[in-house]
């Protein structure tokens, strides 16, 4: 499982001195982006490099899991309930309708809220900083965070586990 932290420089170059430091200290290069006002990205940060701005894959596949219990669960249900006659197979059918529908309703919500790196540091980004983040084993993060923070990047107090990267 990947940790994911985030560190803050002042401008585009600090950032990419930031990422060679990282790269340098064995963090993966798809394992680094960046994320900086839309000005910013617009002018100077590659597609590759950014993360995505909202809480669209995480939403869905919550809606996935939350969906796909609640249909079991009430498939289930309805297969114990003798008058229904609904056989064992009922059950996983509505398993797999409710998922779909979780996944259809957490994507349309996660698709309008912002990802957690955009709501914990709102007002880092919006003004004009960049932010670095790494998304690797602990291990490595544990070489590289030194490294990045020589370059004059600032650790911020954010470091979660990614099931996503």
């Amino acid at each position: 499982m990947k940790t994911r932290c985030v560190f803050s420089t002042p401008n585009l170059d600090a950032a990419r001195a930031a990422m060679r430091a990282a790269l340098d200290a064995g963090i993966d290069d798809g394992d680094i982006c960046f994320v900086a006002r839309d000005d910013i990205e617009l002018a100077g940060i590659p597609d590759h490099r950014m993360t995505g701005r909202t809480d669209f894959m995480p939403s869905a596949l919550r809606g996935v899991a939350c969906g796909g219990g609640s249909g079991l669960l009430l498939g289930l249900l309805a297969v114990a309930v003798p008058p229904l006659g609904v056989p064992l197979v009922g059950a996983g059918f509505a398993a797999v309708a409710g998922a779909a529908v979780g996944c259809w309703t957490g994507a349309l919500i996660g698709s309008e809220v912002p990802d957690v790196i955009h709501r914990r540091f709102r007002d880092e980004i919006a003004s004009g900083h960049i932010l670095v983040v790494l998304d690797a084993r602990r291990d490595k993060l544990e070489l590289a965070e030194p490294a990045v923070a020589r370059t004059g990047a600032t650790l911020l107090p954010f470091h979660a586990h990614t099931a996503l990267t």
